[in-house]
């Protein structure tokens, strides 16, 4: 079904000529990009999606569909307002009397909002503390789609925040003694503005390695390890920069993964994907990026080839979409592979198919799925986590679970600079909709018609009157004489 509300004209079905001043109302299964598109050609006034409360009975090509269209309409400007709601009750019968009032042309009305500047905070987790090499793992935790209110990120990137989270608890214990603790700093990190070209991760750089005098990005960083979307598929690509050179820690640390995966896990596919930086494009595709930009190694993993891949950001990436069994594997792939690395394994003539990770070191599956739902039980979009208590409830609670486990924990806050702001956002993310029924236009000129006729009688009785009452004085006058 594929309705026209007009603002304030009438409603029709998509096949009108015209989409001139009428919001476009459609649901998942019939927002299609050319649609999309043809609406804003036709400078329609507004479209709204109705969105299911049950995203897991959408089928496969239905999902995969509209998240395409999703990412492409997201990546064109536009005038246009969108507005995404949640499906109801009340909203379905009134959809259902839409539909069954299309033919007589009723009508709705719309939503305004006001803009707002928002801030990139930043949070940073350290372990261990001598003068020894750093290892980075960060991810960023916000998340992205058509609706912000409807943008829960559970893929992206709700599934790399819970490994690192798990991966802070593993190796805090492994550090807890001094039989255990190998010869690297671990330092953890959770971003923000991460869908907005990893703004968080890029002021964070710029504030340690340009104003600090003394900062762990001054010093031996081995490599840094980005977390990003890592809750599907049987595929895990090393994004990388430039080409790992031979006897360097990131490549040797994708040595010990590759190996992890053959002797464990020999179904999952592993991949490098080189992209090199241009440096005229003014965004990054990953988070690694903003490091290989200061000349410090990393890569990103993630289960995606793409890095314009519409799973990155879409209000359908909820819980419903995650293999739970995937992201545990990928968390303990990518452990064990640290493990290796750290520990040197492989020259100590350790068995490939050794197990560093288990009984009490091993992924518990109900922290794995608590956290996850914590994650995704509210919202990240980046402009919603400073402005309701619960979103900067989810923030505190992260840098809580970190003082649960790491030694050190810092908290960095960036605001932009208002006169000249970064990206600038809509605020009011979250509306009421309200439609009102009205009689179609005909109904007017019907109406108007009538009311013409009356005052025409009226006028004309009126000057009839006048002439008969004339008329009639005249003859008592002449009948008197």
């Amino acid at each position: 079904m594929f309705l026209l509300f007009n603002l304030p004209y009438s409603v029709s079905f998509a096949e009108v000529p015209s989409l001139t001043r009428r919001c476009v109302i459609m649901k998942v299964s019939d927002f299609t990009t050319e649609r999309y598109f043809e609406a804003q050609r036709q400078n329609a006034a507004a479209v709204l999606i109705l969105l299911p409360k049950n995203i897991s009975g959408i089928s496969h090509d239905t999902l995969q569909s509209f998240m395409v269209s999703e990412s492409e309409a997201l990546q064109k400007e536009t005038l246009m307002p969108v507005y995404v709601a949640p499906e109801d009750e009340q909203l379905l019968y009134m959809y259902e009397e839409v539909k069954q009032a299309a033919a007589t042309r009723t009508s709705s009305i719309f939503v305004r909002g006001n803009r707002y500047i928002f801030h990139f905070p930043s949070y940073w987790y350290l372990l261990s503390g001598e003068d020894i090499p750093t290892i980075v793992i960060t991810a960023h935790y916000d998340s992205y789609g058509l609706a912000p209110w409807l943008s829960y990120g559970a893929d992206s990137n709700g599934s790399g925040v819970t490994i690192l989270l798990e991966l802070a608890r593993l190796f805090q214990k492994l550090y807890s003694s001094s039989s255990t603790r190998p010869q690297y700093h671990l330092m953890f990190s959770l971003t923000g503005g991460g869908k907005y070209n990893f703004q968080g991760t890029k002021r964070w750089i710029e504030e340690n390695l340009d104003h600090a005098e003394s900062s762990l990005l001054h010093d031996n960083v081995a490599f840094v390890l980005c977390l990003d979307t890592l809750a599907n598929g049987d595929e895990l690509y090393m994004h990388v920069s430039r080409p790992p050179k031979p006897d360097t820690p990131m490549h040797s640390f994708i040595q010990h993964l590759e190996e992890v995966v053959s002797s464990r896990f020999p179904w999952v596919k592993v991949g490098l994907v080189h992209k090199k930086i241009n440096l005229v494009e003014s965004t990054v595709a990953w988070e690694h990026e903003r490091y290989s930009l200061r000349r410090i190694l990393g890569f990103t993993l993630s289960h995606l080839e793409d890095p314009k891949s519409e799973l990155r950001g879409s209000i359908l990436d909820t819980m419903s979409q995650v293999d739970f069994r995937k992201l545990k594997r990928n968390g303990i792939i990518i452990a064990e592979a640290l493990a290796w690395y750290m520990y040197n394994l492989s020259d100590k003539g350790s068995p490939k198919d050794v197990q560093v990770f288990k009984g009490q070191l091993d992924f518990q599956d109900s922290r794995i799925s608590s956290l996850l739902s914590f994650l995704t039980s509210i919202p990240r979009a980046t402009q919603l986590l400073d402005k309701e208590p619960s979103h900067i409830l989810l923030v505190n609670s992260l840098e809580h679970e970190f003082k649960r486990y790491l030694q050190q924990v810092y908290r960095h806050t960036f605001r932009q600079d208002k006169r000249d702001p970064d990206i600038t956002f809509f605020d009011q993310m979250n509306q009421p909709v309200v439609m009102y029924r009205v009689k179609p236009a005909a109904f007017d000129l019907f109406l108007g018609g009538c009311i013409a006729a009356y005052l025409g009688i009226v006028y004309y009785g009126i000057q009839n009157f006048g002439f008969l009452y004339t008329k009639l004085k005249a003859a008592v006058k002449s009948k008197q004489q």
